[in-house]
């Protein structure tokens, strides 16, 4: 399968650009610490001059373009106050009686979920696999291989920063931190799978291979 070349501009990826950038806007005024809001806003700076660059050769569906803006601005927001301080964090902690500001598991499972349904559609459209299936297996891969990848780099960044390191880490003294954000996006990809699975089927259908 070959994805047709698209002359049109995808409304949502413009729509979605200009959310992220005012998000980055403000985000980039007066966050709380800045070496912690270039580290978590990174993935969103390489990820949308990416998506620009490609838009005529691989035109991703709507689902995609939206999911990647709300993992953007998840980001973006734990970029600006830190993740154990996010002030919805402090209301999830409260509403869940939970000894730790939880934000940053909304970080690693949507790290679960958007990139397994982004590999999902990726195998699918460009005839890598011929069951999705099998495509859908493959994209949890895909998707704990980047969590692992992730944890390797806060460890690097904790060896090489040492205490500077902290408010990127965000572990909040919880000694199982690692494994629950790897946890988190397994869930996060497993449930993309489950739940939009089939939304997602019928708009790569909609596509012309």
């Amino acid at each position: 399968m070959k994805t047709t070349h698209s002359k049109h501009l995808p409304l949502n990826l413009l729509l979605g650009t200009i959310v992220v950038a005012l998000a980055l806007l403000w985000s980039s005024i007066a966050p709380y610490d800045r070496a912690t809001w270039w580290m978590e806003v990174a993935p969103v700076l390489l990820v949308y001059p990416v998506l620009w660059m490609s838009r005529r050769s691989f035109v991703w569906t709507d689902l995609l373009y939206i999911l990647i803006m709300m993992h953007a601005l998840v980001l973006i927001v734990g970029g600006a106050y830190t993740y154990a301080r996010v002030p919805f964090g402090f209301w999830l902690q409260d509403l869940l009686g939970d000894s730790r500001n939880p934000y940053d598991k909304i970080g690693h499972f949507m790290q679960g979920f958007v990139p397994a349904l982004a590999a999902r559609e990726w195998l699918w459209r460009r005839a890598w696999v011929r069951s999705l299936r099998v495509a859908s297996v493959l994209a949890v891969c895909v998707a704990m291989t980047l969590s692992t990848v992730y944890e390797l780099l806060e460890w690097l960044a904790a060896v090489l920063l040492g205490q500077g390191a902290d408010e990127f880490l965000g572990t909040q003294g919880y000694a199982w931190d690692t494994q629950s954000d790897m946890g988190f996006a397994l869930l996060g990809a497993l449930m993309g799978m489950v739940l939009l699975s089939a939304l997602h089927n019928r708009q790569m259908n909609q596509h012309k291979f």
